[in-house]
């Protein structure tokens, strides 16, 4: 029984058996092993005991999320929130295809971007959310909604929660702001900061600001010779490729790089901690929007109830006043305070007319050609 499943598991991995056959041979496999206890049995009372995991990003989001809503959910209903933490998108999937079952172990992502959407649902991880069951879904900007219901029209498998860009963070001891605002995306290349440069290891990052610097549009680039070349130009420029928001801001804080591209929310967190670090967004400034998404699975009337209690102006807000990004609140329908009107990414019109996005689809089907090239550019190969 055991070599049969390594060999269906390893089918699975290599793309050759859906998520849904697979799942399926689990659920055969099991009751002929008359498993009870196992992987299986750890779902089952996991659920038993009313509980339900979420993963996120760590540091001070993870810190908003835990204070401002999932203690307060676990004081109102008695379940707990099993809070876990990634530090980037990819090696998270890996580990939601690893488990066993797949995706059996998690409930709830704080998912980045609307291909990461596509990904899960691409892979068969989503599930059917009722909307009568999330009532303040109607607060939601339709304009966060609409993206993933292009993808699932016949029913949303997470709700949009927070939006943000990946700008360009700069010391303003080193960088005026005249300067930053001159150069744009060139920032990243400008030889006065060589050995003081810093950058996120993430391939789509990279490639989305070479894709600027070299004048195309990231979501149609033309001349993908160029972006390496300008990629492989910036490299020996970079200090730092850093791997998650802690260490970005412990690298401007401790001012080793002058210069990165960063998070919105982050560097706000600098900025009111009091270092002189401004925010850059140039032209076609790389937006995304992040949403709550929910595993196949997962014990739905739980999500239900978290996904509602989460989208309440009260806990919304403050978990946006927390982790420093704008809700997915509609300002046209929901008050929101003057804290989140300062933050990098607020639109007080609710359409996003104008932002920039990743295209799903696009990006999608590069993933596995252009992460690769990245990872040898990064080498120097």
């Amino acid at each position: 029984m055991n070599k049969r499943l390594e060999e269906v598991r390893h089918q699975y991995r290599q793309g050759n058996l859906s998520r849904r056959d697979f799942v399926k041979y689990l659920g055969v496999a099991g009751v002929a092993a008359g498993l009870v206890g196992g992987p299986f049995g750890l779902v089952r009372n996991a659920m038993a005991q009313g509980r339900i995991r979420f993963d996120g990003w760590g540091g001070t989001t993870s810190q908003a999320f835990r204070r401002y809503a999932f203690e307060p959910f676990t004081s109102a209903t008695g379940i707990r929130v099993v809070d876990g933490e990634f530090g980037d998108m990819d090696s998270y999937l890996t580990r939601v295809i690893a488990s066993f079952p797949p995706g059996g172990e998690f409930n709830l992502a704080h998912l980045s971007g609307v291909f990461d959407y596509a990904r899960y649902v691409g892979l068969e991880f989503n599930t059917a959310l009722d909307e009568s069951k999330i009532g303040n879904l109607e607060l939601v900007m339709e304009a966060m909604i609409e993206p993933y219901r292009r993808i699932t029209p016949e029913a949303l498998s997470a709700v949009p929660y927070n939006l943000g860009q990946t700008g360009i963070a700069y010391n303003t001891k080193y960088i005026s702001e005249e300067k930053a605002e001159e150069l744009g995306a060139s920032l990243l290349w400008d030889d006065s900061i060589r050995g003081n440069l810093g950058s996120w290891v993430e391939w789509r990052t990279n490639i989305w600001y070479a894709a600027l610097y070299t004048g195309q549009d990231p979501n149609n680039i033309q001349d993908i010779n160029a972006v390496w070349d300008a990629l492989r130009k910036q490299v020996p420029m970079v200090r730092k490729y850093w791997g998650s928001g802690a260490e970005l801001m412990n690298l401007l804080a401790s001012e080793e790089v002058y210069a990165t591209v960063a998070w919105s929310g982050r560097v706000a967190h600098l900025q009111e901690q009091g270092y002189p670090i401004g925010f850059l967004a140039p032209e076609g400034c790389y937006s995304w929007q992040e949403c709550i998404f929910v595993m196949k699975g997962t014990d739905l009337d739980v999500a239900h109830q978290l996904l509602d209690f989460m989208l309440a102006p009260e806990a919304s807000i403050a978990v946006a006043e927390g982790q420093m990004y704008p809700p997915s609140l509609d300002p046209t329908k929901v008050e929101l305070t003057e804290k989140i009107k300062n933050l990098p990414a607020f639109d007080p019109t609710g359409k996003l007319q104008g932002y920039l996005f990743a295209d799903p689809h696009y990006w999608n089907e590069r993933q596995l050609e252009w992460a690769e090239r990245w990872d040898r550019v990064r080498a120097g190969r």
